[in-house]
């Protein structure tokens, strides 16, 4: 099922207990971000009120007892946007209580998808697919997800990635 903005921000109203997403393209081509990413390209300081919205939801969603968290596939070189996502993004991210962790796959063979996607409380997967661009194509809500290969592709992940700070570091 092909979820629209509304109906996706919906799953993150009603999952129980863990949100979790895999994220593995090089870039993404977000329309809102542009003027941001042109901002960071020339230097300039983050503005406080950068990727408000979602350091909000992840607040609320902590603060309710629940967690947020994704793993981030990158190679080295970083790519530009990898690089943007790093300075400005993850660690508002982090500060408002998702648990981000970075998966380095230059040195590394492993079984895992060549696109994205959010797994709620271990049993609704929601694919996102995007465009060779980097621009969002659709967000497909999988009607009979195999479960054990979207579960076991987290697990793979989770267990060969390290903290964002961690990897910031080296």
């Amino acid at each position: 099922m092909i979820l629209d903005g509304d109906a996706f921000g919906q799953r993150f109203e009603g999952y129980r207990r863990t949100a979790w997403r895999f994220e593995c393209q090089a870039s993404y081509a977000i329309p809102r971000e542009g003027s941001d990413f042109a901002r960071w390209r020339v230097g300039e300081p983050r503005p406080e009120t950068f990727n408000a919205a979602w350091r909000e939801r992840v607040r609320g969603i902590v603060d309710s007892g629940r967690r947020i968290g994704r793993v981030r596939v990158v190679r080295r070189p970083l790519t530009e946007y990898q690089r943007y996502q790093f300075d400005w993004g993850i660690p508002g991210n982090i500060e408002a209580g998702e648990d981000i962790r970075i998966l380095d796959v230059t040195d590394l063979e492993l079984v895992l998808p060549t696109h994205d996607f959010w797994l709620f409380d271990d049993e609704l997967v929601v694919d996102l697919n995007f465009n060779p661009d980097g621009t969002l194509l659709n967000r497909d809500q999988r009607e009979s997800p195999d479960l054990t290969m979207y579960r076991k592709w987290r697990d793979t992940a989770l267990a060969h990635a390290v903290a964002f700070e961690d990897y910031a570091r080296t």
